[in-house]
């Protein structure tokens, strides 16, 4: 089975997001969707949110798994049998960002590959940390976001 596991703290899980994981849904028998936890960072929507909202997204498939997680990415592929991490890019700066990040994560284990696809040039703008500070100021952002998610749930 060709397993990808897809990381981010997904704090809101956007449009982009779901373009890159219905993209590689055709290429892997499943896509884990890796929702990390990181004690220092502070995220405007809690854990179980964003988890619920993955699962809303993707409830018209069962190839899609979400998860949550604290670690290694790498740590985390093992424990799933996944061979695979899954990267969504948007311009040259992502591109030079994930493959230094790839780079790494092939030196902790070399049997683990990165997969890179490019998002639709449509959501190419959407950034998850604008998509915050546009929310918390008041903006609608309802064009960024999965229709099935209310952030004000």
């Amino acid at each position: 089975m060709k397993t990808a596991v897809f990381p981010g703290s997904f704090d809101p899980f956007t449009k982009g997001h779901e373009d890159i994981v219905r993209k590689a849904l055709p290429l892997f028998d499943k896509v884990i969707v890796a929702i990390g936890v990181n004690s220092t960072k502070k995220y405007l929507f809690d854990l179980e949110k964003r988890e619920r909202w993955i699962h809303a997204v993707f409830a018209d498939t069962d190839q899609v798994e979400v998860v949550t997680f604290e670690g290694l990415t790498v740590d985390l592929c093992k424990k799933h049998g996944a061979s695979f991490i899954l990267r969504g890019l948007r311009n040259p700066a992502d591109f030079q960002y994930e493959s230094n990040i790839a780079h790494m994560n092939e030196g902790l284990d070399p049997s683990i590959q990165s997969v890179f696809l490019l998002c639709d040039p449509r959501f190419a703008a959407i950034n998850a940390s604008i998509v915050r500070e546009i929310f918390k100021n008041g903006g609608d952002v309802s064009n960024f976001i999965p229709n099935t998610i209310d952030l004000h749930a």
